[in-house]
């Protein structure tokens, strides 16, 4: 194989390109081009401005009659049990969601469609949009319910005014609707429902917001490493990248073939599972401030690890006959 068939080849022709966007905000940071003090307000701009115009654009303009929601549907109850798995596993705190909820996020837009478009075509895109029109949904607000309810404990345990229990859960549930992740999809799917479509003066700036969003995101990943020592965090984030990268898939492709998916469903899905950590993981540790360091380490190493782990899965599923 030449260098140049192996640059085309699906995995590294999607994970290239975001490892040197990383590699691009790293020696920015290191450069001091943008300082810590700057981290802050781009990780702002990415997510209370361009992830909110990708956001509601994408479900505006959503066919909502294409939505094959079976395979989805597994694939949530995969990501759903896993998320509380592994927060029992270490301990009911607020942090331990947000590293639950890395080792369930994927990277499905700036890796998952490229990838999915060279290695399965258009019949592999409808599969996967469907997934990512809910998955910042689903997943995010899952996320935000369980934090928020855990958050509500520790204040109540560090002395804080107690709440009273339908009390907390129903903050919880406001916050989570009222989150910059959810509220701008549920905007958009209630505004897919009139039909009505968005007049290009509209579209055209919210396609360009949101294409903006993957690019600088990853250069904000990259920026915060520059900023981060990745050392205390490698084996923590090694631990990550691999119940992302090896084992949500496993459990995904169990779990499929147990319920009677197959074909390219079952593929994409599979797929998808092992995708690496999605940068929202990122920013949602930054907006509570729970594990930025040991979330940004994982965002990069699992990114390298996909390099791996991605073509053996999708090796797997070729031999497998998916």
């Amino acid at each position: 194989m030449t260098a140049g068939q192996a640059l085309n080849h699906p995995v590294l022709s999607s994970l290239l390109p975001v490892v040197l966007l990383i590699g691009t905000g790293f020696v920015a940071g290191r450069l001091r081009l943008i300082r810590r003090e700057a981290v802050g307000d781009l990780s702002n701009l990415v997510f209370l401005v361009l992830v909110q115009a990708l956001l509601f654009r994408t479900m505006a303009t959503a066919s909502l009659e294409r939505l094959d929601l079976a395979s989805v549907a597994v694939y949530y109850a995969v990501a759903a049990g896993l998320f509380f798995t592994l927060l029992a596993w270490w301990g009911f705190s607020s942090q331990s969601a947000v590293t639950a909820l890395a080792a369930i996020f994927s990277n499905t837009l700036m890796i998952g469609v490229p990838l999915v478009q060279l290695a399965y075509g258009q019949a592999g895109l409808v599969q996967l949009f469907t997934l990512i029109s809910m998955h910042a949904l689903v997943l995010l607000t899952l996320a935000t319910v369980v934090i928020e309810l855990l958050l509500a404990r520790e204040q109540a345990a560090s002395g804080q005014q107690p709440r009273r229990l339908a009390a907390t859960v129903l903050r919880a549930m406001k916050n989570a609707v009222l989150h910059p992740v959810p509220l701008p999809i549920i905007a958009g799917l209630a505004y897919a429902l009139t039909g009505w479509g968005l007049h290009p003066v509209v579209e055209r700036p919210l396609k360009l917001l949101g294409d903006a969003f993957g690019p600088v995101a990853l250069l904000l990943v990259g920026v915060t490493l520059a900023h981060t020592r990745i050392g205390p965090h490698l084996g923590g984030a090694w631990r990550i990248g691999m119940l992302k990268t090896v084992v949500h898939p496993l459990l995904m492709a169990g779990a499929g073939w147990a319920v009677g998916l197959s074909g390219l469903p079952l593929t994409v899905m599979v797929v998808a599972a092992a995708l690496p950590v999605g940068a929202n993981v990122f920013l949602f540790s930054q907006r509570y401030h729970k594990a930025q360091e040991m979330v940004t380490a994982s965002v990069a190493v699992s990114t390298l690890m996909a390099l791996v782990t991605v073509s053996a899965v999708m090796a797997a599923l070729a031999w497998a006959g998916q």
